[in-house]
């Protein structure tokens, strides 16, 4: 079973535009109408969408470990720091998990780009 990808807002358009062409399922903040949303409820949010967070924004980092910390379930975060992987990479890295993981190894976990 693949998996759902959720794109938080400050993730470049080439990034998604190269996973749609992948096919890889997605929803981005910004079609989901929630541009501006606080980190917590858009991990909440994501997790209601059975759709793991993918994002270059080391405030959800902060989020994701805090929720580690106390058991608050969550569907997963996928992280990539902006200087430490190009375009490309990421997509391919974000199709090859897409594509082979199940839900279940990015419950309450945190997967850090390049793999």
């Amino acid at each position: 079973m693949s998996i759902c990808l959720y794109m938080d807002e400050q993730v470049p358009k080439a990034i998604t535009v190269g996973l749609r062409q992948r096919n890889v399922d997605l929803l981005t903040v910004q079609e989901d109408n929630l541009t501006g949303t606080p980190d917590s409820i858009l991990l909440d949010h994501a997790t209601a969408l059975k759709r793991v967070l993918f994002s270059q924004d080391d405030d959800f980092l902060a989020e994701a470990h805090y929720r580690q910390a106390v058991g608050i379930d969550f569907f997963g975060v996928i992280y990539a720091h902006q200087q430490n992987i190009s375009i490309g990479d990421c997509v391919r890295d974000l199709e090859l998990i897409a594509k082979v993981c199940d839900p279940s190894d990015c419950a309450n976990r945190v997967q850090y780009l390049p793999l």
